[in-house]
């Protein structure tokens, strides 16, 4: 029997869910989709999850693991920081939260950490060998480091300070969106960001990741660093199939990265 799980991908505008093959990292039958609820606390998000996950569940009525990745810091369960959600998430134990509204054990984790460990393995990142940065583009940026394969959690490298500025309110999607920039324009800010990165961190391949990297042929071309630089394979599905093999990966009583 195929072994599936739930994975849920909350953002700051949409939250996405789906029924993962782990042999493949593919959909099973269709995602589902909603808007982010107005203000982003932690009710009305935990409120919306349970409904997609009762969309997705399997019909003949097996016990399916589920994660839920969150733009936040987690640490066993628990988020340390909240970005482009509500205040009200930080010292949350989002583990409880999610299991009360949900009846049942699920996994947290940060948002990024799904998505790189989703492409370390069924995308770009699989079998890639040294420091892999894969980096999120959309409300935020979201940064997941991969060394060897293996997942460091938590390196929130997509709020670096540039010229004393949050770089992702100059270099993500929505930045891109609201100040109305081409891709030309758009592209200065990312050099800047995977300039400054690769200085500090220097990897040996970044992956971008998020909805934006189906249209990578735009902006890619137009970087100029040293390190290899690859669009994501699974695009904006990373966050979901990430989540739901995180969750089948941990066994309930285990702690989560």
């Amino acid at each position: 029997m195929t072994s599936l799980a739930l994975g849920v991908d909350v953002g700051g505008t949409g939250i996405k869910a789906g029924l993962v093959d782990l042999e493949t990292g593919l959909d099973v039958g269709e995602a589902c989709v909603t808007p982010t609820p107005e203000g982003a606390y932690p009710e009305g998000i935990a409120s919306a999850v349970a409904r997609l996950v009762e969309q997705l569940r399997p019909a003949d009525g097996r016990e399916t693991p589920v994660g839920v990745c969150v733009p936040a810091v987690v640490r066993a369960g628990r988020t340390f920081s909240a970005a482009n959600i509500s205040r009200d998430w930080i010292g949350l134990d989002a583990r409880a939260l999610f299991a009360d509204f949900l009846g049942q054990h699920v996994s947290v984790m940060n948002d990024a950490d799904a998505a790189g460990y989703a492409e370390a393995r069924y995308g770009a990142a699989k079998n890639a060998p040294g420091l892999v940065l894969m980096t999120t583009l959309g409300t935020g940026i979201g940064v997941a480091m991969i060394n060897d394969g293996v997942l460091v959690p938590n390196s929130e490298l997509g709020h670096i300070q540039i010229d004393g500025i949050d770089w992702e309110t100059r270099a993500s999607v929505s930045a891109k969106e609201r100040e109305g920039l081409t891709w030309q324009e758009w592209a200065g800010n990312l050099q800047k960001y995977y300039s400054t990165l690769e200085s500090l961190i220097n990897p040996d391949l970044f992956i971008v990741g998020g909805g934006i990297s189906a249209a990578s042929e735009q902006f890619l071309p137009l970087l100029s660093i040293r390190t290899p630089i690859v669009a994501a394979t699974l695009h904006n599905q990373a966050g979901v199939t990430g989540a739901a093999a995180l969750a089948a990966a941990h066994r309930p009583q285990q702690v989560l990265i």
